[in-house]
């Protein structure tokens, strides 16, 4: 991994996403015994949060506890949204559902039943927490010389929030595994200056497209990044 002025650089392992469609996998997934999420793990989490488990699972390193990484805008806001409302209605709210309403909560929920004591970082930064998200992690690769899964999901806010939110993308999960080195593909990140040129996707969609096409490089908004040879 190179960590230079202009643009980082880090390897990628294996990825995997859901876009509401379909799910397309690449690099060292696993079988599909292995990418089985524990049914207790599962109903513990949103109908999002579940697809960014399976994600998650399905190129976690066997035998390995790579560092977290959780990027999400919202992230389970459907649960949150449900404890506002019962706080409105009634007073109250669940306890197991306040406890598992914070941003974390789901790389928590994963590192325990993966029994991963590496620690985890979780990021929330607008529209562009992907991008942010992925930039924590592939510091973090080149930091401790060791990989790092980032786990990012989003889903759009409720539809009371219309009048008053900005444009969310559709509903989508992505793993990707972050190596420093000798796995899979080096890919460069660069982050320009604010040109005001907006994205015209998520950037997380933008960035899964990028993997998924095979093209030289892609940008969206002021983040690029490009294969390296």
């Amino acid at each position: 991994m190179r960590n230079m002025a202009d643009h980082i650089t880090f390897n990628i392992a294996g990825w995997a996403a859901w876009t509401g469609d379909a799910w397309a996998l690449s690099g060292t997934v696993q079988d599909e015994e292995r990418n089985a999420v524990p049914a207790s793990l599962k109903r513990r989490v949103s109908a999002c949060g579940r697809k960014a488990l399976e994600a998650a699972w399905a190129v976690l390193p066997q035998g390995a506890a790579p560092r977290l990484v959780l990027s999400s805008r919202h992230g389970e806001y459907q649960r949150t949204y449900g404890l506002l409302i019962s706080l409105a209605e009634d007073g109250s709210v669940s306890p197991a559902e306040f406890s598992l309403s914070v941003h974390h909560a789901l790389v928590g929920l994963l590192s325990i039943a993966t029994a991963n004591r590496a620690g985890h970082t979780a990021i929330a930064a607008g529209e562009e927490s992907f991008a942010y998200g992925l930039l924590e992690a592939a510091v973090s690769v080149g930091q401790d010389m060791a990989p790092v899964l980032l786990i990012h999901f989003d889903e759009p806010l409720p539809a009371c929030y219309a009048a008053i939110s900005e444009s969310d993308p559709p509903a989508m999960a992505l793993a990707v595994l972050l190596t420093p080195g000798g796995d899979g593909e080096a890919v460069a990140m660069v982050r320009a200056q604010d040109d005001g040129i907006a994205a015209e996707k998520g950037i997380a969609q933008e960035f899964l497209d990028f993997l998924g096409s095979g093209e030289s490089a892609r940008r969206s908004g002021r983040w690029s990044w490009r294969r390296v040879a």
